[in-house]
């Protein structure tokens, strides 16, 4: 009828935008239920009524259909399948504001998109579509689809490739193509005992006979007809002889084609969210909004490296007209992530470099005293790093300034340095550790250094000491709370010189004298606000941070692209590298046997067992149990201590005590030990279940042993073998270069594992990736020249990326507070 009656409204000259209406709304009536009919004629008798008082503005439907279903071959998931309509822009800048603004937003896009640079109608729901009501935007809600602008932003996790159109009488089997031709006819069928249909149709192009077949659709059956033309994709089967296409995608030859004979998107879905509609839905979004969006990123900047514009990049990154054109759309938009990142960091630096520090400077011959008491000389990687500290203090502008070097590249002595230059002028510094462990490991190897030597009985330390015992502490959240008031007061009339702890360093209580130097270990394991707090405890301080975690370009580029950067790549004399070996859990056998010979040879060793997080109190008492058997039954003639993160403080420092004094020959441990344990005896290192960890992590635990002048072993066990993820432990078994290996585990697990933390704002980068250093380079480089000439974004061309840019930045992903 729909057919007929669509050629008689034409030549009776009705208006074309409604037959455009009456024929959109009646396409799916015949597959309708009663109450979806009865919702339907009711809409249309308000369009035609409206079209008759000339006020022709579809609206939304606020009252939710009900859905009929289809089964998705893919996901299996039921959904309304009614046609969506086009969505006006007069209806939906009429939302009133108080409601666009009380809806939660989930995410960023990535253009940073705010109400000055994006139409303000994308802060509209969901639910001004048509056919999505309150139900079905509650269930997008679960893909954190809320607002018209995350279906903007929402991007096909994949694409299938139907592009290939081609002859039935051409094709092969296992090919994935796309097929036009006409449905010669079309039968149900009862399968499996009545349990499943299959729809049958064998579709004719003029050069051959295709038969189709879908499992328990039978709508399928009364939606199509003989004679109707049909495009179809999918990959091609063979049965019997015979080629067939299962469950293919399908679309009417005169449909606009979002399913077939094109690049189609996949995208991530959810229960009762089928693949088809959600592309009809994205595909009206995409179509009327993506060439209203405003660019944000300055048109001299697109050209100079040859980037599309926003629109092009929206509308290709959904429905991509080639594979070239998904490459340059994706590539936009991972630009305007990094780009952004680049301006925010360099903004950082900016207002940092811009404010005024006491100047340190130092006198002739002080570093050769300082150096002359060490029992080593410092390496020329130290020398140059030292250097570049020593010209931070003295250039009148805040230090701001990362180290990062190696396990046991000689770190620490550099933070001692330099506190012995801010502690010689009378003022203090804080040095602050993300563990206990790691605090009390940095205030015993300060006090060694930095403390005279008659005081400590110890034979070497910088010359002359800068600091007396009384003026060096240690605070943690395990102090007692007398001592903590003490340290506090000796803080605040500036008679502690020198305060070494955790969190505890940044309570609000705590107050300084005179901070002047503020060092950071470990950096990555703070939040950038938790490290604020502690700059903010003095006058504009001078920043020193430092990372036993090699650090890939990529990421020192951008996460940490506000600091100045030095590196330690050099490892002090004498040290051997760590031999590492990956034994199969059959053969761990010959562990113990390497285990009982280093002991019997005087040395000691570790032996860790992984931390799942889902459960610390399953691991704690895995490591317990693991301690009692091999205390009982593989080394019964050794002594094997016990170490986790559920110990009191006192039980642990006990436990470590007793290590480093040799009470003990092995230490079963969790990770608690990544960092801070220092026991030149230890020479092998056993990490079973080692597939758990990341490589920059087992680097890490390698570093615990090989710190003395014995050779050192790390023995790594997988929990499985011969599995696929074994291979990637290889890596730790070729190289012993950390910045090889920081590279491979960022590519295989991502920044924010990477990190061992979901650091605020960089894991929730939607389209970039943090190894792809080109791109991050290339955007750097744009950040650089903008920020040369306009640091504050005020210029014309730059007021969309400065609004870009404060929206990116909203969530407190920046360090200067």
């Amino acid at each position: 009828m729909l057919e007929l009656w669509e050629a008689e409204a034409r030549a009776d000259q009705l208006s074309e935008d409604l037959i455009q209406i009456i024929t959109k709304r009646l396409q799916d009536y015949s597959i309708l239920a009663q109450p979806a009919r009865a919702e339907i004629l009711k809409e249309l008798w308000v369009d035609v009524t409206r079209s008759e008082s000339g006020l022709l503005i579809e609206t939304p439907f606020d009252k939710e259909k009900i859905p009929i279903t289809q089964t998705d071959p893919e996901t299996k998931d039921e959904v309304s399948e009614e046609e969506p309509s086009q969505v006006s822009e007069s209806e939906v800048t009429n939302i009133p504001v108080k409601e666009i603004q009380s809806r939660p937003r989930t995410k960023t896009s990535p253009s940073g998109a705010s109400a000055t640079n994006t139409p303000a109608a994308l802060n509209a729901p969901v639910t001004v579509l048509h056919g999505v009501g309150d139900r079905i935007a509650q269930t997008l809600s679960r893909l954190g689809i809320i607002t018209l602008q995350d279906m903007l932003y929402f991007l096909p996790r994949r694409y299938n490739d139907y592009s290939r159109l081609k002859p039935i009488n051409r094709l092969s089997n296992s090919e994935e193509v796309t097929v036009i031709g006409t449905i010669q006819n079309i039968t149900t069928r009862n399968i499996r005992n009545g349990k499943a249909q299959l729809v049958e149709a064998v579709i004719n192009d003029g050069t051959g006979l295709l038969r189709i077949t879908w499992f328990n659709q039978v709508w399928l059956a009364r939606r199509l007809h003989p004679g109707m033309q049909i495009a179809l994709s999918g990959k091609i089967d063979q049965y019997l002889g015979r080629l067939t296409m299962n469950n293919p995608e399908w679309e009417p030859l005169e449909q606009q084609q979002l399913n077939t004979n094109r690049i189609v998107p996949v995208y991530p879905l959810t229960t009762q969210i089928t693949q088809r509609w959600l592309r009809k839905q994205i595909s009206q979004v995409v179509e009327y909004w993506a060439p209203r969006l405003q660019d944000p990123i300055p048109k001299s900047i697109l050209s100079e490296n040859n980037l599309v514009d926003i629109s092009s990049a929206i509308a290709q990154s959904h429905f991509p007209d080639s594979w070239q054109d998904l490459k340059a759309a994706q590539e936009r938009l991972a630009f305007d992530e990094i780009i952004l990142l680049q301006l925010g960091v360099l903004h950082q630096k900016h207002l940092w470099q811009d404010r005024k520090a006491k100047v340190f400077t130092i006198e002739a011959g002080w570093m050769e005293r300082q150096t002359s008491g060490l029992p080593y000389s410092l390496t020329s990687a130290q020398q140059r790093v030292l250097s570049d500290v020593l010209t931070d203090l003295g250039s009148g502008r805040p230090m701001n300034r990362l180290i990062q070097g190696d396990v046991g590249s000689g770190k620490t002595v550099l933070a001692a340095l330099a506190i012995a230059l801010i502690a010689e002028s009378g003022a203090q510094s804080a040095m602050m550790a993300p563990t206990s462990i790691l605090a009390e490991q940095h205030f015993r190897n300060l006090l060694d250094l930095l403390v005279t030597t008659q005081e400590s009985g110890k034979q070497f330390s910088l010359n002359p000491a800068p600091i007396q015992s009384s003026e060096i502490r240690l605070m943690l959240g395990s102090t007692p709370e007398s001592e903590k008031s003490q340290i506090r007061s000796g803080l605040e009339d500036g008679s502690i010189k020198l305060v070494i702890g955790t969190h505890a360093l940044i309570e609000d209580p705590v107050q300084f004298a005179n901070l002047q130097l503020v060092v950071v270990d470990e950096q990555h394991r703070f939040g950038v606000r938790q490290r604020a707090a502690l700059r903010s405890k003095g006058e504009c301080p001078h920043l020193l941070v430092m990372t036993a975690t090699p650090i890939p370009r990529s990421l020192a580029l951008t996460i940490y692209g506000d600091l100045d950067l030095s590196v330690l790549d050099e490892m002090p004399a004498g040290r051997q590298p760590v031999s590492t070996y990956l034994v199969m859990p059959r053969d761990r056998e010959r562990a113990y046997h390497l285990i009982r010979q280093q002991a019997d040879a005087g040395n000691q060793v570790m032996i860790i067992y992984p931390l799942v997080e889902e459960s610390e109190n399953l691991e704690t008492r895995a490591a317990t149990e693991e301690q009692a058997r091999l205390q009982g039954e593989i080394f019964p003639n050794l002594k094997v201590g016990l170490l986790h993160g559920r110990m009191k403080s006192d039980e642990k420092d006990k436990v470590m005590s007793d290590f480093r004094q040799g009470k003990y020959h092995v230490l079963v441990s969790t990770t608690v030990i990544e960092v801070g344990l220092d026991i030149p005896n230890a020479t092998v290192m056993l990490i079973e279940g080692a597939n758990r960890f990341g490589l920059a992590q087992l680097h890490q635990l390698r570093g615990r042993v090989g710190r003395g002048a014995q050779k050192s072993y790390c023995i790594l066990i997988p929990d499985h073998p011969g599995a696929g993820e074994n291979e990637r432990l290889r890596a730790m078994v070729e190289t012993n270069d950390g910045f090889i290996l920081a590279e491979r585990d960022l590519e295989q697990r991502g920044p924010g594992q990477f990190l061992g933390t979901q650091q605020a704002g960089y894991a929730e980068l939607q389209f970039a990736n943090l190894t792809n250093v080109r791109l991050i380079e290339k955007a750097r480089r744009s950040a650089q020249k903008i920020f040369a000439n306009d640091p504050e974004l005020t210029q014309p061309e730059n007021q969309l990326l400065a609004s870009a840019l404060q929206q990116f930045w909203r969530g407190g992903r920046g360090d200067i507070s």
